[in-house]
């Protein structure tokens, strides 16, 4: 047999072939055609296996490989191991063979023990200690075979047969590792081996910088990599890129942006050159400086402004700068007695913008002791400037109540965005001098009587505020009250007084007054109204009677006293029995009266939408932020912009996609109920879009929200007057839709709306319409909302009325029960109506007479107002239109909120004339419940008359009733 080299086909042009692989993505552990010198592996047995063998590559340059040829003797088992790889952080490691293999059949008589495989193993290890191979340590990877073989006839004709495979390893227990190799019996030689690892190689994506990252221990593992920020830049979206088995990076996720002042170019940020600047990371690159700017240094994030010009707070970077505007032009005035029309033209300068506005200066001038020398102070509060003094869009202002043959200066500045900006100097002006001409006197403002006997009084008053000349005499106006204006008589006087005569006894007489100068008459003045005396003795004055004042006195509080009486237990047995009665009464009498049209009795409901509300176009809307979520969509606010029209907030709710012909009927609907109303309580349509997606219905905005969340954040925040104020917004929106016929069905704080100036206004009109019986429903518990799934509908319990629950009965009077409701709500400042209770018991407490109790500090009067409201009987309740009448005397006759259930009655309600009123036409129920004569005498002030009416027998209420005159 040849030389071992001869018989495994290795000579010095055996290597020219030897493919070269270069990848960015390998890290080569072991390459043994670079190490220099012996390689001294370790071999098993040491003696007759593997052998090391110096040969020459194609380049002339040594490189030691290992040769086995035992395949004469059966049983072989050589093995050679490596010396100890680091695996340097790697978690699967790649070995490269090289090597060549005898063909067994090209050698005779070795049947049976030649062998062309052998196998390769490895064992994993934390130090190089292991001087000997322990075989049983090592663990297989393979058994390779050659694809390609020689032959004796090969060799002796050059022929390389070369054969390379690569074979992974998964290493991550320990520090490092060996390889070995068992030969079985085979012709081989191993001319190179070659370890290597693949990673992903450091980069640079969207701006971030990704690390050298070594892949994972699987084939299939994706290792995430977080990126850095390259500098200059910041992140928009967190920078993440995963590292592939094959050591390519997959899509990057997120980057970063440059800052300020700079742009991207070349995967770096790059600072911006002056004249040019960024002002924000989201732009995209460097934009030159806009007019009247510049910047002199790179890496801008604004231009400065030139000489003279200016930018103001709100304007954005990007914005060329400006200049105030100069003075207006063409200033005319005017002058029409005591008022002056002032016109003027607009700057023939506006300094670059759309901005302008005027303001107007007024001022009274006098001239001083030289003549040369004016006085000049600001006008006051009296004077009247329409449409305004200050940020004025218009060039034309009326000015009213000035003083007759006055001097006026009237100066006219002009601004815009930039005249307040530091540098920019005062506002350009022009002006004007005026007198104003004589004019007719203000009306008298106060008329007093006195000295009143039966046919006669004496009427003094003041001189008009505005004379405005000379007062050349005074004419008085009057007539009998009950003859209106039909016959009058007047008197001219040169004094301010006049004795009247002539007048009949015990007749009310309405007087007015007026004042004349050179320029003629002045307007009358308010009627004042005062009574003639049925006794010769006047009333007021020296010279009363004062036996009989005291007389008088008593019998008039006598008087009022019975007259109360009556009127309050006749009011006790009727109450607002005629409540409903009254209320068709005045429909049928009143056949004018617009009539709520329901839009679910329309086949098309296109055809109501369009009948009851505009269409807006939607490029008209600009939407600005989500503030809630509704039945049907989003909620937002923004503002409108019709054509010729001033640009207006809104609100506005959207038709969320997906949605059903029955979603989009029932959406549409609201729209359709509300155009159909108009009054300051009851929220505003301002249109819909229907003719694009998604659909929308535009309504007034109202800054506060709903009710009960408004009062719960301000709570204790408010006068009593302010509550009442909020209630009787609330109850005239309701007497409106009652007027129409229609019926609200859900009237609760949460659908009331608040605006900036405390309007309150009715809004939600999703459950008014005519429900569908079911009978196949059945009620549900809905604890959260406080409401039931009846065979209809939604109904919410806390607020509807008994009948409505039982028998869904909806009517004006079911209302009235849940404004009832509303005012228990204002008044609690936004509490849960009857608390924790679950709705089971809510309508078993209310079956059995319970009330809600008065809230804390709540007024006697208001408290039984909701109780009217909750009766039990629809009939018993008031209407709006009665309800709407006492909070309108509430108001008038603040003195009546003043008690509390926890006070004593005020005893000085008569002596302030208000006693008969309250307790007689606002609320007669909270004098007679319940009460003794006085108790009842206490409340109306006239607790000194108990013991007399008690000596006389009269000791109850209904007693009262046979009370005479005398």
């Amino acid at each position: 047999m040849e030389t071992p080299s001869r018989e495994l086909g290795i000579s010095r042009e055996s290597g020219k072939n030897i493919p070269t692989v270069i990848n960015q993505n390998f890290v080569t552990l072991l390459d043994t055609r670079t190490v220099p010198g012996e390689l001294k592996w370790a071999a098993s047995p040491a003696e007759g296996g593997w052998e090391e063998v110096s040969i020459m590559d194609e380049k002339n340059i040594p490189i030691r490989t290992y040769q086995v040829c035992n395949v004469l003797e059966p049983n072989q088992n050589n093995w050679l191991r490596t010396d100890w790889i680091p695996r340097s952080g790697a978690q699967r490691v790649y070995v490269e063979v090289k090597f060549t293999l005898r063909d067994c059949n090209s050698l005779p008589g070795v049947t049976g023990t030649c062998k062309e495989t052998f196998n390769l193993y490895y064992h994993e290890s934390n130090d190089d200690r292991e001087s000997y191979i322990k075989e049983s340590s090592f663990i297989k990877v393979d058994t390779v075979a050659a694809d390609e073989s020689f032959t004796q006839v090969d060799v002796g004709d050059r022929i390389m047969k070369l054969n390379t495979e690569v074979r992974d390893v998964k290493v991550t227990t320990r520090k490092g590792f060996y390889l070995a190799f068992q030969d079985v019996g085979a012709c081989i030689a191993l001319v190179s081996v070659r370890v290597f690892f693949k990673t992903c190689p450091l980069t640079i994506r969207n701006l971030a910088t990704f690390p050298d990252t070594v892949t994972g221990a699987d084939t299939s593992s994706l290792v995430e990599v977080r990126g850095s920020c390259v500098n200059q830049s910041e992140e928009r979206d967190e920078p993440k890129m995963y590292c592939g088995a094959d050591g390519e990076w997959l899509v990057p996720i997120g980057g970063c942006l440059c800052t300020p002042g700079y742009e991207e170019k070349g995967g770096a940020c790059k600072a911006c050159s002056v004249g040019f600047y960024k002002a924000k990371s989201s732009d995209a690159g460097c934009s030159k400086c806009p007019p009247h700017s510049h910047s002199l240094r790179d890496g801008a994030t604004e231009c400065d402004c030139n000489s003279g010009f200016f930018r103001a707070d709100s304007d954005p970077p990007s914005m060329a700068c400006t200049q105030p505007p100069s003075a207006p032009l063409q200033l005319i005035s005017v002058v029409n007695e005591t008022s002056v029309v002032l016109e003027w033209a607009p700057p023939r300068r506006l300094g670059g913008r759309s901005d302008i506005s005027y303001s107007l200066e007024c001022l009274i001038c006098q001239t001083g002791s030289h003549s040369h020398s004016q006085l000049c102070l600001p006008c006051g509060s009296d004077v009247l400037f329409s449409p305004g003094q200050t940020r004025l869009k218009t060039t034309r202002v009326v000015v009213r109540e000035l003083r007759a043959h006055t001097h006026y200066t009237f100066i006219v500045h002009a601004r815009n965005g930039v005249s307040q900006a530091s540098g920019a100097g005062p506002a350009q002006s022009v002006s004007v001098t005026v007198t104003t001409n004589q004019a007719a006197p203000s009306p008298v403002s106060s008329i007093q009587a006195t000295d009143v006997t039966r046919h006669s009084l004496l009427l003094l008053w003041q001189q008009p505020d505005r004379p405005n000349g000379v007062i050349l005499e005074y004419e008085v106006k009057f007539y009998e009250k009950d003859h209106k204006e039909r016959s009058y008589r007047i008197i001219r006087t040169f004094s301010r007084n006049v004795d009247v005569t002539g007048l009949n006894p015990l007749t009310a007489y309405v007087f007015h007054v007026r004042a004349r100068t050179a320029a003629g008459y002045g307007e009358f003045s308010a009627p004042f109204e005062f009574s003639t005396n049925s006794d010769p003795f006047p009333l007021i004055g020296e010279g009363v009677n004062s036996a009989f004042l005291l007389l008088s006195v008593s019998g008039v509080g006598i008087l009022l006293l019975i007259s109360a009486a009556v009127f309050i237990i006749s009011r006790r047995r009727s109450k607002y029995s005629k409540t409903r009665q009254d209320s068709e009464e005045e429909k049928h009498l009143n056949p004018g009266v617009k009539i709520y049209v329901d839009p679910f009795t329309y086949e098309d409901p296109d055809q109501a939408i369009h009948e009851f509300a505009k269409e807006i176009d939607v490029s008209s809307i600009h939407i600005e932020r989500v503030i809630g979520m509704g039945e049907f969509g989003e909620v937002c606010s923004g503002r409108l912009r019709v054509q010729g029209k001033r640009e207006i907030y809104v609100a506005i709710k959207s038709l969320k996609a997906g949605y059903s012909d029955k979603q989009r009927r029932d959406f549409l609907s609201e729209a359709s109920i509300m155009g159909q109303f108009d009054h300051p309580n009851i929220i505003r349509l301002e249109g819909v879009v229907t003719r694009c997606k998604p659909l929308m219905i535009i309504t007034e905005y109202m800054e506060n929200g709903s009710l009960d969340a408004f009062l719960r954040k301000h709570d204790g925040q408010f006068t009593v007057i302010q509550l009442v104020g909020m209630l009787r917004g609330i109850a005239s929106g309701m007497k409106y839709l009652s007027d129409m016929s229609y019926v609200h069905r859900d009237l609760a704080a949460r659908n009331i709306l608040v605006n900036s100036n405390l309007v309150c206004k009715v809004s939600d009109f999703g459950l008014s319409r005519v429900l569908e019986d079911d009978p196949e429903a059945v009620y549900t518990a809905r604890e959260a909302t406080g409401t039931y799934l009846s065979p209809g509908g939604k109904i919410p319990i806390r607020w509807t009325a008994p009948e409505a629950i039982a028998y869904r009965k909806f009517t004006t009077a079911s209302d009235v029960w849940s404004y009832g409701i509303v005012m228990w709500e204002v008044v609690s400042y936004g509490e849960r109506p009857y608390w924790d209770m679950n709705n089971q018991d809510v309508i078993k407490a209310i079956e059995e007479g319970y009330r809600l109790p008065a809230p804390m500090d709540c007024p006697v009067v208001l408290h039984q107002l909701m109780l009217d409201c909750w009766e039990r009987e629809r009939a018993e309740r008031p209407t709006f239109s009665q309800i709407l009448n006492m909070l309108d005397k509430l108001i008038r006759n603040p003195g009546t909120l003043r008690r509390t259930g926890g006070d004593r009655p005020a005893p000085t309600m008569l002596e302030s004339g208000m006693a008969s009123e309250v307790c007689v036409s606002v609320v007669p129920e909270v004098c007679v419940q319940e009460w003794s004569v006085c108790e009842w005498l206490q409340s109306i002030g006239l607790e000194r008359y108990t013991d007399t009416l008690a000596a006389a027998g009269y000791t109850s209420l209904d007693s009262l009733l046979a009370l005479t005159h005398q």
